[in-house]
């Protein structure tokens, strides 16, 4: 079994920071990726940043890129997101996923509660 605990979300003015955290733990395949995702109402849930398990690898959408920073601590299955230069459209419910692989296959997929940050102007 697989437990995601978030943390570090909250509220914020327009240009200041925010730091997210992700810790996984349970059965977690070596291969994986962890990503954060965010929903803001009436839109879909879509991908912020995600990070490899060996931390060399990571993917940002193009609206945080430059803003936004995914790391991860691996002794600890923790990944991180800061987030500077917030701005109202960053305001979301922020997601961690786990997504896990097994010799190169998909074999699992797991969502945290969520976390609100919310950014005003």
């Amino acid at each position: 079994q697989v437990q995601l605990v978030e943390s570090g979300g909250g509220s914020v003015q327009a240009g200041g920071s925010l730091r997210l955290s992700c810790t996984a733990s349970g059965s977690i395949f070596a291969s994986n990726v962890i990503g954060w995702y965010r929903q803001a109402p009436g839109n879909q849930r879509e991908l912020v940043a995600s990070i490899n398990s060996g931390g060399s690898s990571t993917n940002y959408a193009d609206s945080v890129k430059g803003r936004f920073t995914i790391s991860r601590a691996n002794a600890k299955n923790t990944v991180h997101l800061q987030m500077n230069s917030l701005t109202p459209e960053d305001t979301a419910v922020y997601y961690c996923n786990l997504k896990t692989y097994q010799s190169g296959t998909f074999v699992g997929d797991y969502w945290g509660q969520g976390t609100q940050v919310t950014v005003s102007s």
